[in-house]
């Protein structure tokens, strides 16, 4: 027989002989403690209901913006502006150095919309892969650049267009400002004549195509 249906049978026996009792005696049974029922019982000895704990939801981590990544994130007003807040620094890797060579020998004095264009060319063709594989490749490419003796790039002077043009190529590869020539893999000197492809602007002294 199960523990409840015992206790139950019990407790039903317990109030049989207190009835009798205060039948036979009834000061006698004033006397007695109170007996609980047989509900009662089996509910004491049912153990109590435990709440169930939630766990809390975990904290999601946010993940560090590195200081480039802000750069990037910058909108600028103008173009001007955009070139004004890049740094400029003695380590600087070679294939920006070699980009910001082309724009200085090709377009220094021109307006920085036309140099940054320039920088654009150079970017889309070491893109392409059909003009070499990375910017310096591009830039020293036999009979692409007039500038450039031999396969190499001539020293440029550290002055305030040699700056400039290391700005504006670091807006270039950070994709900072949108060029009017964002698409163009070649450009000349408006003298030069139209040269084949489709034109897509024209800066400056320049007119560029794809």
């Amino acid at each position: 027989m199960p523990f409840s249906s015992r206790l139950a049978t019990f407790a039903t026996l317990t109030l049989s002989v207190l009835a009798l009792v205060a039948q036979s005696a009834p000061g006698l049974a004033a006397d007695l403690p109170v007996v609980p029922t047989a509900s009662t019982a089996i509910q004491l000895a049912l153990p109590a209901t435990v709440p169930t704990v939630t766990p809390p939801a975990p904290v999601a981590e946010t993940p560090a913006v590195t200081p480039e990544q802000v750069e990037e994130q910058i909108a600028y007003p103008t173009l001007a502006a955009a070139v004004a807040d890049q740094s400029i620094r003695s380590d600087d890797d070679q294939d920006l150095r070699c980009l910001a060579g082309a724009i200085y020998f090709e377009s220094r004095g021109e307006p920085l919309a036309g140099q940054l264009a320039v920088a654009e060319v150079i970017l889309n063709r070491t893109k392409s892969r059909r003009f070499g594989g990375s910017t310096c490749d591009v830039v020293t490419q036999k009979g692409q650049f007039s500038f450039v003796r031999g396969g190499r790039m001539p020293e440029a002077p550290s002055n305030d267009d040699w700056r400039t043009a290391m700005a504006v190529a670091k807006v270039a590869i950070k994709d900072a400002w949108e060029s009017n020539a964002s698409n163009a893999l070649y450009f000349n000197h408006r003298r030069a004549g139209h040269a084949n492809g489709v034109r897509v602007a024209s800066i400056g002294n320049h007119v560029f195509y794809r």
